[in-house]
């Protein structure tokens, strides 16, 4: 995935959440590392990655409440 491509994901990510961008970007990355390490097929990992940093903004705000 080119950076660009992660950019615009991550603004999405965060406007859907409401999440500051520095703290999805921090969760994209972090994610991405560990979903990367070992894969050997890489087309859907962008997908991946997006939806357990997605998962876990949810998770995270519904252990705020």
């Amino acid at each position: 995935m080119n950076q660009h491509a992660a950019e615009e994901l991550v603004k999405a990510i965060a406007a859907e959440t409401h999440a500051p961008m520095e703290t999805v970007s921090r969760m994209y990355e972090e994610t991405w590392a560990a979903f990367s390490d070992g894969a050997r097929i890489m087309d859907y990992l962008s997908v991946l990655v997006a939806r357990r940093v997605r998962e876990n903004l949810r998770s995270l705000r519904q252990d705020a409440h």
